[in-house]
């Protein structure tokens, strides 16, 4: 018995497809949607803060607020500046749904993990996606963080709990305002789901871009309270002043 037809014209092999750079749109020379020079272009971060990540500029320094009011989160890994053309693909993978460039971004940022973890960073048990009220979420579709902790947990072999944390209240955009008002609006505006398995576990909250850092110390101070042990944040990038929308 013969399984596959007998056909005598070309076979196309997958493998050797020639996949456009999503950026400049050559040919990529990778197994990824981006070619060398524009990976190489990226606005990577370079001198930041130990803990939160903030672009400084002298390596090896911790930010004064850092210094002065610890975050309940211990580290922050963010691969980029929130410059051009991370500003851009964010954008259009969070407001415009093209999905490609936040796999994209997901994959190179899972990258960015291995690397880290290779070099000592620990490992958390599992990812939490930072949530999505009910009402964006159903404007929006879908939530950029949980489709990035999705993406990440398939490449880093990590489980992810998208259902452990839940925002419950809506809160106005954190551009501009002080600390104490960002806390504020914060303050009772996620809940832990009852069956949420946090206590003596490592964790890691995953969002796409790291501003004020308020969402980040909210979760991280409700998590910690429940009895976690550690709460890291990865996200794409870190804005060196709160100029990205929320």
């Amino acid at each position: 018995m013969h399984c596959q037809p007998e056909r005598k014209i070309p076979v196309y092999i997958w493998l050797k497809n020639k996949q456009p750079c999503l950026l400049c749109d050559e040919p990529s020379d990778s197994a990824m949607a981006l070619c060398t020079p524009c990976l190489h272009d990226l606005p990577w971060l370079g001198a930041q803060c130990p803990v939160c990540a903030l672009p400084l500029p002298v390596a090896g320094s911790t930010c004064g607020q850092c210094l002065q009011r610890p975050p309940a989160f211990t580290k922050v890994i963010a691969p980029w500046r929130y410059d051009f053309p991370i500003d851009s693909l964010v954008s259009r993978f969070k407001h415009h749904e093209k999905w490609p460039f936040g796999r994209l971004m997901a994959e190179l940022l899972g990258q960015f993990l291995h690397y880290r973890f290779d070099e000592g960073l620990p490992r958390p048990d599992c990812l939490v996606p930072v949530p999505l009220s009910r009402r964006r979420l159903r404007q929006r579709g879908f939530n950029q963080a949980g489709m990035l902790a999705h993406w990440l947990g398939r490449q880093l072999q990590l489980p992810v709990e998208p259902q452990w944390v839940r925002r419950t209240q809506d809160t106005p955009a954190q551009q501009g305002l002080g600390a104490r008002a960002r806390q504020g609006n914060l303050r009772r505006a996620f809940t832990l789901a009852s069956d949420a398995q946090v206590r003596g576990r490592h964790l890691a909250l995953v969002d796409d871009v790291l501003t004020t850092g308020a969402t980040a110390q909210a979760l991280a101070r409700l998590l910690l309270a429940a009895g976690a042990r550690q709460v890291d944040v990865y996200c794409l990038a870190r804005t060196p002043r709160p100029k990205a929308p929320d």
